[in-house]
């Protein structure tokens, strides 16, 4: 019936905002911001009608969660970096229907998960950053999906991303596109070092592993990037654990997938942080290798989110 027709990586850095103001960072991630509206003009030639967000800026401490409220407008200041998105309008609308059919082929799947279409639950920037540039004009309806998760198994994310994909196309009548809004590695400077650091990474173990895993993505790797995703999840420090990687790598099809990244932003660093925009083709799988829900608790893919 639907389609998964676009899936991809991105970056949602708050600097970008920033660029878009007067100062001395006006116009210092305009190639990420061009990332954002490529990807968004490829969404709509490919007739898309809904965007789902994996937002790693939304922290759970049980359950997976998505908000699909019918529409959400406001004014939004970071909690974390109130210097660098302040009075941000934004405004879109949700769509409450595929976020329950979605909600319902995890539960379906052994994922326990809730989907909220009567909520006062706004989005975080992991969601409004992306829909800034690809959505300006609210053409996609939007939902989102908790990605930054404290007590959850990477397992059980890509089981996730698969019943999501399921759900699209066999029960939702639309085109889809699957956003895994997270960084690469995410040490951020410390603190004091920031400015010092807005356009380096941490550190050269961090960057020289963040390359490594941008040449395997390239190259069609997934057995083996699958394999180590736990550990580059903690000890590459991505961003909340890669519960958005294990999100779009389950819908596209595990370690079984067969497609080759393709880079729209190249690597870039940003306050200590590794970043990309990148897409994904979606190719036919049949989801077997996909960890089966007894899966997650055997193989202790759990992975602690850390702020």
């Amino acid at each position: 019936m639907g389609q998964l027709a676009l899936a991809a990586k991105i970056t949602h850095v708050p600097s970008m905002y920033l660029s878009e103001l007067p100062g001395a960072r006006q116009g210092t991630r305009q190639d990420a911001i061009d990332g954002h509206k490529e990807i968004g003009r490829r969404c709509r030639e490919l007739g898309v009608d809904t965007i789902v967000v994996f937002d790693t800026h939304w922290l759970v401490n049980a359950t997976y969660h998505l908000n699909c409220a019918p529409r959400w407008q406001g004014s939004y200041t970071s909690n974390e970096l109130p210097h660098f998105i302040s009075n941000m309008a934004y405004g879109f609308n949700g769509n409450p229907e595929l976020g329950r059919l979605l909600a319902k082929a995890c539960n379906e799947q052994g994922v326990e998960t809730l989907a909220h279409d009567a909520t006062s639950l706004q989005p975080e920037y992991g969601t409004l950053v992306p829909m800034r540039y690809m959505n300006a004009d609210e053409h996609f309806k939007v939902v989102s999906v908790s990605a930054l998760c404290t007590s959850h198994y990477l397992n059980d994310s890509a089981r996730l991303g698969w019943a999501m994909r399921e759900a699209v196309e066999k029960h939702y009548d639309g085109k889809v596109a699957f956003m895994a809004s997270g960084s690469l590695s995410h040490r951020f400077a410390q603190n004091g070092l920031a400015p010092e650091f807005a356009f380096k990474i941490w550190s050269p173990l961090l960057e020289r592993l963040d390359h490594e895993v941008i040449q395997m993505w390239k190259n069609g790797e997934w057995q083996d990037f699958c394999a180590m995703l736990p550990e580059y999840a903690t000890k590459g420090h991505g961003e909340g654990m890669m519960h958005d990687t294990a999100m779009l790598l389950g819908a596209l099809g595990w370690s079984a997938y067969d497609g080759k990244m393709e880079v729209i932003t190249p690597y870039f660093a940003a306050s200590g942080t590794g970043q990309m925009n990148a897409v994904f083709p979606v190719t036919p799988q049949d989801g077997h290798a996909v960890p089966p829900p007894e899966a997650s608790r055997a193989t202790g893919f759990r992975a602690f989110a850390r702020i």
